[in-house]
């Protein structure tokens, strides 16, 4: 088959791209964005070209388009021109996981990271495919396992068919489509009455508690738990923990990441890894050598200090982000460098924004990237809306970077959806002219 990939930069098409070029089909990638992104190393690898306009698109393709590539973008009226197929994304992804036994990763936050990390033991054990939503995708063609990240915005995990599935916690998100957050735990409630084996949730989570079915065993730090961390010792080197299940001790785990998050995302792994048989000495090794996923506190060292890019977008991501700056470096000056993304998001958040941007010891703004929105929309929300909230907090962009030049011996962090790498570049090539 030929595939012509609309919106290959982003990080589920990405992903996409590469199985569907590892299963033989040939690729031809498009996007809107120009710009080098983190995606684009797995395409490049597999010789799989990147074009900006339409030129390349035949009627022997059929197209997948992202979300946000619509009805009036130009591939899509020259899709309809030449009378070709056009498939949605979450299409071809529900196909995948109706062909093979899908373990479908959900929740408000985390499903990135803990899709990289129980692919990582499965794929060293038994095998596995996956797609995670860094832009990483592989197949392995003697693998029946699937596991998926599953994102709940605009519905789009109701396309898939798990056989597990994990949910790491429910809050409110994705404001310009859900109303509230009991719409939301009622569209995750429908995402587990898909599954068909067993639903790993994370019991310490209220909403979580929420759902109903008699498929759930429950995760967290909390006693009513059917597997449960213990003994939590955390330091600048990483984390440590006693995993129970069932009340019985099963395992120590030491892990090279920060914030009980990541305890929490590593005991939904050992759990699903436990259920599929593999040896318990090879998830506590896989857990221990686990580096973390792509924009997940992601690190540079620039002089004397830490540059971290990573995709927290909403508040309660941005608060773990800046306590696990402050747990692996403790002795540095913590800056919050703040990317808004979608003006919905900042309108519905920005006193929360503000609240978990105070935890820095100094915090920056940029104006609020709209995404898939339009400005004249949103006419009266803007990003001085967080920092007027703030004491110590600025508006920075691209030719204001030298701001960030008075903070030696720091861990700036970079936060959002967005890639951070325009300000990361101009902040290096500052500090190197100086």
């Amino acid at each position: 088959m030929k595939y012509f990939m609309a919106g290959i930069k982003g990080s589920g098409m990405s992903g996409l791209a590469c199985m569907l070029h590892d299963l033989g089909n040939e690729i031809i990638g498009y996007d809107d964005l120009t710009y080098f992104a983190v995606t684009e190393p797995p395409l490049k690898e597999r010789g799989i070209p990147i074009y900006y306009n339409t030129d390349k698109l035949t009627s022997d393709m059929t197209v997948i388009n992202t979300a946000a590539i619509h009805e009036d973008h130009p591939v899509i009226k020259k899709a309809r021109k030449l009378n070709i197929p056009v498939r949605g994304y979450f299409e071809i992804i529900g196909d995948f996981t109706r062909k093979y036994d899908s373990i479908c990763i959900s929740g408000t936050h985390g499903k990135t990271t803990t899709t990289s990390m129980l692919s990582r033991i499965l794929n060293n054990t038994i095998g596995t495919n996956y797609l995670i939503g860094d832009g990483t995708g592989y197949i392995n063609k003697d693998s029946n396992n699937f596991v998926i990240e599953s994102c709940e915005f605009e519905r789009h995990f109701l396309n898939y068919n798990p056989k597990y599935a994990i949910v790491t916690n429910i809050e409110l998100d994705h404001v310009d489509c859900y109303k509230n957050v009991d719409e939301i735990i009622d569209v995750f409630q429908q995402f587990i009455d898909k599954t068909s084996e067993k639903v790993i949730a994370c019991g310490d989570d209220v909403n979580v508690r929420k759902l109903k079915s008699d498929k759930i065993v429950y995760y967290g730090f909390n006693d009513n738990n059917d597997i449960i961390a213990k003994n939590l010792v955390q330091t600048k080197e990483g984390s440590s923990f006693d995993c129970y299940i069932n009340n019985k001790f099963y395992g120590h785990f030491d892990i090279h990441l920060y914030g009980k998050h990541m305890i929490l995302n590593s005991l939904a792994c050992i759990y699903m890894s436990f259920l599929l048989g593999i040896e318990k000495d090879d998830i506590i090794y896989y857990l221990d050598t686990f580096g973390g996923a792509k924009r997940r506190f992601s690190e540079e060292e620039v002089g004397d200090c830490i540059l971290v890019d990573d995709y927290a977008h909403h508040p309660t991501e941005i608060k773990t982000v800046i306590e696990t700056a402050r747990q692996k470096y403790p002795e540095k000056t913590v800056v919050a460098v703040l990317i808004p993304y979608t003006l919905s998001r900042a309108e519905a958040f920005y006193k929360e924004f503000a609240e978990v941007i105070k935890l820095a010891d100094k915090a920056f703004v940029t104006d609020i990237e709209p995404a898939r929105e339009k400005i004249e929309d949103y006419p009266n929300i803007n990003s001085k809306m967080i920092i007027d909230l703030v004491p110590n907090c600025e508006h920075i962009s691209l030719d204001e970077i030298s701001k960030l030049y008075d903070y030696p011996n720091s861990v700036i962090l970079f936060m959002g959806c967005k890639d951070s790498f325009y300000l990361r570049d101009a902040y290096k090539k500052g500090v190197q002219n100086k």
